[in-house]
Protein backbone atom coordinates (compact mmCIF):
# COMPACT_ATOMS: atom_id res chain seq x y z
CA UNK A 1 0.00 0.00 0.00
CA UNK A 2 1.43 3.41 -0.94
CA UNK A 3 1.18 5.99 1.75
CA UNK A 4 1.54 9.78 2.10
CA UNK A 5 0.68 12.67 3.90
CA UNK A 6 -2.73 14.81 2.62
CA UNK A 7 -1.84 17.71 0.87
CA UNK A 8 -4.11 20.43 1.88
CA UNK A 9 -4.66 23.31 -0.61
CA UNK A 10 -7.56 25.42 0.94
CA UNK A 11 -9.79 26.08 3.83
CA UNK A 12 -13.09 27.41 3.81
CA UNK A 13 -15.10 28.45 6.75
CA UNK A 14 -16.21 28.16 9.47
CA UNK A 15 -19.42 29.64 8.26
CA UNK A 16 -21.44 31.83 9.85
CA UNK A 17 -24.04 29.74 11.87
CA UNK A 18 -22.70 26.21 11.26
CA UNK A 19 -21.31 24.33 14.12
CA UNK A 20 -20.93 21.40 12.41
CA UNK A 21 -19.91 19.59 8.62
CA UNK A 22 -21.49 16.19 7.84
CA UNK A 23 -22.21 15.20 4.56
CA UNK A 24 -20.38 16.79 1.12
CA UNK A 25 -20.89 16.53 -2.27
CA UNK A 26 -20.12 18.92 -5.44
CA UNK A 27 -22.38 19.58 -8.16
CA UNK A 28 -20.33 20.80 -10.69
CA UNK A 29 -20.00 24.96 -10.05
CA UNK A 30 -20.35 24.30 -5.97
CA UNK A 31 -19.46 22.49 -2.84
CA UNK A 32 -22.77 21.16 -1.15
CA UNK A 33 -22.46 20.15 2.84
CA UNK A 34 -24.98 18.93 5.26
CA UNK A 35 -24.61 20.69 8.59
CA UNK A 36 -27.32 19.23 10.95
CA UNK A 37 -30.53 21.16 10.04
CA UNK A 38 -29.74 22.57 6.56
CA UNK A 39 -27.94 21.74 3.33
CA UNK A 40 -25.54 25.07 2.25
CA UNK A 41 -23.86 25.46 -1.05
CA UNK A 42 -20.75 27.92 -1.25
CA UNK A 43 -18.46 28.60 -4.08
CA UNK A 44 -15.14 27.06 -3.81
CA UNK A 45 -13.44 30.14 -5.84
CA UNK A 46 -14.56 32.63 -3.69
CA UNK A 47 -15.21 30.41 -0.71
CA UNK A 48 -18.52 32.85 -0.04
CA UNK A 49 -22.25 31.08 0.73
CA UNK A 50 -24.56 30.74 -2.16
CA UNK A 51 -27.46 28.74 -1.04
CA UNK A 52 -28.81 27.48 2.16
CA UNK A 53 -31.99 24.90 1.90
CA UNK A 54 -33.89 24.34 4.82
CA UNK A 55 -33.21 20.16 5.01
CA UNK A 56 -32.16 17.80 7.76
CA UNK A 57 -28.90 16.35 7.38
CA UNK A 58 -27.28 14.29 9.88
CA UNK A 59 -24.74 12.69 7.31
CA UNK A 60 -23.25 11.80 3.97
CA UNK A 61 -24.33 14.13 0.59
CA UNK A 62 -24.68 13.25 -2.52
CA UNK A 63 -25.49 14.45 -6.12
CA UNK A 64 -26.71 12.94 -8.89
CA UNK A 65 -26.44 15.80 -11.81
CA UNK A 66 -29.60 17.31 -10.85
CA UNK A 67 -30.65 15.71 -7.65
CA UNK A 68 -29.43 15.84 -3.89
CA UNK A 69 -29.52 12.47 -2.00
CA UNK A 70 -28.97 13.78 1.93
CA UNK A 71 -29.30 11.07 5.03
CA UNK A 72 -31.31 11.93 7.59
CA UNK A 73 -31.80 9.91 10.67
CA UNK A 74 -32.19 6.63 9.37
CA UNK A 75 -33.29 7.60 5.90
CA UNK A 76 -31.77 9.27 2.19
CA UNK A 77 -34.04 11.68 1.29
CA UNK A 78 -33.92 13.19 -2.97
CA UNK A 79 -33.99 16.53 -3.19
CA UNK A 80 -34.77 19.28 -5.75
CA UNK A 81 -31.62 21.44 -5.24
CA UNK A 82 -33.20 24.45 -6.60
CA UNK A 83 -36.34 24.20 -4.23
CA UNK A 84 -35.26 22.49 -1.29
CA UNK A 85 -37.90 19.88 -1.99
CA UNK A 86 -37.87 16.23 -0.50
CA UNK A 87 -38.66 14.03 -3.79
CA UNK A 88 -38.93 10.44 -2.10
CA UNK A 89 -37.46 8.79 0.86
CA UNK A 90 -35.63 5.57 0.97
CA UNK A 91 -34.51 3.54 4.06
CA UNK A 92 -30.91 3.96 4.79
CA UNK A 93 -29.03 1.00 5.07
CA UNK A 94 -27.20 1.58 8.48
CA UNK A 95 -30.81 1.95 10.14
CA UNK A 96 -29.10 5.43 11.24
CA UNK A 97 -25.42 4.04 11.80
CA UNK A 98 -24.88 5.62 8.23
CA UNK A 99 -22.45 8.34 7.49
CA UNK A 100 -20.70 9.29 3.83
CA UNK A 101 -22.95 8.82 0.62
CA UNK A 102 -21.62 8.86 -3.20
CA UNK A 103 -23.52 8.63 -6.70
CA UNK A 104 -21.28 6.87 -9.03
CA UNK A 105 -23.13 5.46 -12.72
CA UNK A 106 -26.79 5.03 -11.09
CA UNK A 107 -26.16 4.17 -7.62
CA UNK A 108 -25.57 5.10 -4.34
CA UNK A 109 -22.87 4.19 -2.32
CA UNK A 110 -22.78 4.61 1.17
CA UNK A 111 -20.92 4.04 4.70
CA UNK A 112 -21.30 2.58 7.30
CA UNK A 113 -19.42 4.02 10.59
CA UNK A 114 -19.35 2.16 13.47
CA UNK A 115 -20.03 -1.40 11.26
CA UNK A 116 -16.72 -0.43 8.85
CA UNK A 117 -18.77 -1.14 5.60
CA UNK A 118 -19.65 0.47 2.52
CA UNK A 119 -23.07 -0.49 1.10
CA UNK A 120 -23.99 -0.38 -3.03
CA UNK A 121 -27.84 0.61 -2.85
CA UNK A 122 -30.43 0.96 -5.13
CA UNK A 123 -31.52 4.53 -5.50
CA UNK A 124 -35.39 3.90 -5.74
CA UNK A 125 -35.46 0.94 -3.39
CA UNK A 126 -32.91 0.96 -1.21
CA UNK A 127 -32.24 -2.77 -1.85
CA UNK A 128 -28.41 -3.34 -0.84
CA UNK A 129 -26.85 -4.55 -4.30
CA UNK A 130 -23.31 -5.24 -2.57
CA UNK A 131 -20.85 -4.52 0.37
CA UNK A 132 -17.36 -4.29 0.86
CA UNK A 133 -16.12 -4.28 4.41
CA UNK A 134 -13.58 -1.64 5.98
CA UNK A 135 -10.88 -2.31 9.11
CA UNK A 136 -11.60 1.45 10.03
CA UNK A 137 -14.87 3.38 10.59
CA UNK A 138 -16.10 4.76 7.73
CA UNK A 139 -16.88 8.80 7.57
CA UNK A 140 -16.99 9.58 3.47
CA UNK A 141 -16.96 7.68 0.31
CA UNK A 142 -16.79 9.15 -3.33
CA UNK A 143 -15.76 7.53 -6.75
CA UNK A 144 -13.17 9.35 -9.38
CA UNK A 145 -11.97 8.52 -12.40
CA UNK A 146 -12.92 4.62 -11.45
CA UNK A 147 -11.46 4.62 -8.36
CA UNK A 148 -13.39 3.98 -4.98
CA UNK A 149 -11.59 6.40 -1.76
CA UNK A 150 -13.50 6.84 1.29
CA UNK A 151 -12.73 8.77 4.30
CA UNK A 152 -11.53 7.29 8.13
CA UNK A 153 -11.67 9.15 10.96
CA UNK A 154 -10.79 7.74 14.36
CA UNK A 155 -9.67 9.76 17.69
CA UNK A 156 -7.23 12.46 16.36
CA UNK A 157 -6.41 10.41 13.36
CA UNK A 158 -8.38 10.50 10.03
CA UNK A 159 -7.02 9.80 6.50
CA UNK A 160 -8.49 9.39 2.59
CA UNK A 161 -8.12 6.01 1.04
CA UNK A 162 -8.37 4.74 -1.78
CA UNK A 163 -9.78 0.72 -2.23
CA UNK A 164 -9.96 -2.09 -4.69
CA UNK A 165 -14.27 -2.21 -4.87
CA UNK A 166 -13.88 -5.78 -5.21
CA UNK A 167 -11.99 -7.10 -2.24
CA UNK A 168 -12.01 -3.68 -0.02
CA UNK A 169 -7.72 -3.89 -0.14
CA UNK A 170 -6.39 -0.89 0.77
CA UNK A 171 -4.63 0.39 -2.18
CA UNK A 172 -3.50 4.21 -1.20
CA UNK A 173 -3.58 6.27 2.14
CA UNK A 174 -3.80 9.86 2.78
CA UNK A 175 -2.97 10.87 6.03
CA UNK A 176 -4.44 14.00 7.27
CA UNK A 177 -2.68 16.09 10.36
CA UNK A 178 -3.30 14.83 13.45
CA UNK A 179 -6.33 16.36 15.21
CA UNK A 180 -7.75 17.34 11.51
CA UNK A 181 -11.23 15.27 11.16
CA UNK A 182 -12.62 13.70 8.04
CA UNK A 183 -16.42 13.87 8.06
CA UNK A 184 -17.33 13.84 4.27
CA UNK A 185 -15.70 13.27 1.32
CA UNK A 186 -15.97 14.21 -2.89
CA UNK A 187 -13.68 14.10 -5.28
CA UNK A 188 -13.96 17.16 -7.73
CA UNK A 189 -12.58 18.79 -10.59
CA UNK A 190 -8.95 20.16 -10.92
CA UNK A 191 -7.73 17.32 -9.20
CA UNK A 192 -9.04 18.28 -5.81
CA UNK A 193 -11.12 16.12 -2.32
CA UNK A 194 -13.83 18.07 -0.67
CA UNK A 195 -13.00 16.94 3.19
CA UNK A 196 -15.61 17.45 5.71
CA UNK A 197 -14.03 18.38 8.55
CA UNK A 198 -16.59 17.73 11.43
CA UNK A 199 -16.59 19.98 14.64
CA UNK A 200 -14.66 22.49 12.96
CA UNK A 201 -16.80 23.58 10.78
CA UNK A 202 -14.69 24.15 8.09
CA UNK A 203 -14.78 22.41 4.57
CA UNK A 204 -10.98 21.48 3.15
CA UNK A 205 -9.55 20.98 -0.57
CA UNK A 206 -7.31 18.40 -0.52
CA UNK A 207 -4.29 17.68 -3.47
CA UNK A 208 -6.20 14.47 -5.14
CA UNK A 209 -2.76 11.91 -6.37
CA UNK A 210 -1.82 12.21 -10.24
CA UNK A 211 -2.07 8.67 -11.32
CA UNK A 212 -0.26 6.95 -14.32
CA UNK A 213 -2.39 4.14 -15.11
CA UNK A 214 -0.29 0.33 -14.30
CA UNK A 215 -1.68 -2.53 -15.71
CA UNK A 216 -2.96 -4.75 -12.26
CA UNK A 217 -2.92 -1.46 -10.53
CA UNK A 218 -7.05 -1.76 -9.71
CA UNK A 219 -7.29 1.77 -10.49
CA UNK A 220 -9.41 1.12 -13.38
CA UNK A 221 -12.26 -1.20 -12.37
CA UNK A 222 -15.36 0.29 -13.56
CA UNK A 223 -18.19 0.92 -11.15
CA UNK A 224 -20.48 -1.56 -13.42
CA UNK A 225 -17.73 -4.43 -12.80
CA UNK A 226 -18.33 -4.28 -9.55
CA UNK A 227 -22.38 -5.27 -9.71
CA UNK A 228 -23.58 -8.74 -9.60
Amino acid sequence: MKRSAAEIIREYGPFPGVDRVNGVTFDGRHVWFASGDKLNAFDPASGKMVRTLDVVGHAGTAFDGRHLFQIAEDRIQKIDPKTGRVLATIAAPGGGGDSGMAWAEGTLWVGQYRDRKIHQIDPQTGAILRTIESNRFVTGVTWVDGELWHGTWEGDESELRRIDPRTGEVLESLSMPLGVGLSGLEAAGGGRFFCGGGSSGKVRAVRRPRRVATAGSGSKISVDATRK
